[in-house]
């Protein structure tokens, strides 16, 4: 396989695994959401050429069809409403992208008698509450938000669709992850950016949601080196765990930001930052797709941390 293409490219994963691909040779043709970033503002002069571009909207048919027609051996499929507090906000359009337009996609790829290897991203929460360890692949689904229903849903509407088009299809179950340039809508960046504007004036409080959770957090380095790897050794119709294994208390998180950032600011619980339905443990086992593929951590989640603040500064 040397063909690929992303959709949902523009976004925070989508960019970090382009550039990853490019780095293992890989032809890439990016798709980009409506109004999304195009490559050549957050690729190098070197890396933006050898992007083909495509410009998408996954809920739209003709556009669907476009996709379809890109010449690929295999698919990663990133285009989602991946923030919890959008679903929150527009559960039914979380539904409507992330599971019914994914459906869609895969329907028209079988169309147009295409059968690329298709990877589809889902997530962790996907198991929900309960948990007071690592959790495999075999544990009950049971999610709790409308994110995370949003991605139960999509499942087996994935594998149900392979199987009737002919495509070859794995589903990722990543677990929380980080690193340079991820949006503040998410936790680890959003306690980065309010430490530094504390530092900055001199602020004694640090505006916080709930702090008392334990999440399994990697380097989205990582995430995308496993995602390539299962398009190459995941089995069809099989799930695998993107996880570490290892559990981060949140409120350890921010005061490992705060003395990397040489703030001396307390947290203060926000209520309006407080999910509604917040899962109190979410740790990993990703022994199948260590089995699978040979994918372990490489980058330290001190340096995810050093590694996001610093990318905050410029």
């Amino acid at each position: 396989m040397t063909r690929l293409l992303v959709t949902g490219s523009d976004g925070f994963v989508g960019r970090w695994l382009v550039r990853e691909a490019l780095r293992q040779g890989w032809d890439v043709t990016a798709a980009i959401g409506p109004g999304g970033a195009l490559p050549g503002t957050w690729l190098t002069a070197v890396e933006s050429p050898q992007v083909e571009t495509i410009s998408a909207d996954i809920t739209a048919e003709a556009d669907r069809v476009r996709l379809a027609a890109v010449d690929a051996d295999a698919v990663v499929h990133l285009a989602a409403v991946s923030s919890g507090a959008a679903a929150r906000r527009d559960p039914e359009g979380a539904m409507r992208v992330n599971a019914i337009a994914t459906t869609y996609l895969l329907e028209a790829l079988g169309a147009v008698g295409r059968k690329p290897r298709f990877l589809f991203v889902s997530t962790g929460e996907v198991y929900g509450a309960g948990h007071t360890s690592p959790i495999s692949e075999d544990a009950a689904l049971a999610p709790i938000s409308p994110y995370a229903a949003s991605k139960f849903a999509a499942e087996p509407a994935v594998f149900g669709m392979a199987e009737v088009s002919g495509l070859a299809a794995v589903v990722a179950r990543p677990f929380p992850h980080s690193g340079p340039g991820q949006s503040t809508a998410f936790v680890l960046p959003a306690f980065a950016a309010r430490l530094r504007e504390a530092k900055r004036l001199g602020q004694p409080s640090v505006s916080v949601g709930n702090l008392d959770v334990v999440r399994d957090f990697l380097d989205v380095r990582d995430v995308v080196r496993a995602y390539l790897l299962l398009l190459s050794h995941g089995v069809p119709g099989e799930c695998y765990n993107v996880a570490s294994g290892v559990g981060h208390h949140l409120g350890d998180c921010f005061r490992r930001l705060a003395a990397m950032a040489g703030v001396d600011a307390a947290p203060v619980e926000d209520a309006s930052l407080v999910r509604p339905a917040d899962i109190p443990v979410l740790i990993g086992d990703a022994a199948k797709l260590r089995a699978a593929t040979g994918w372990q951590p490489a980058i330290d989640f001190e340096q995810t941390l050093q590694d996001l603040l610093d990318a905050q500064a410029h």
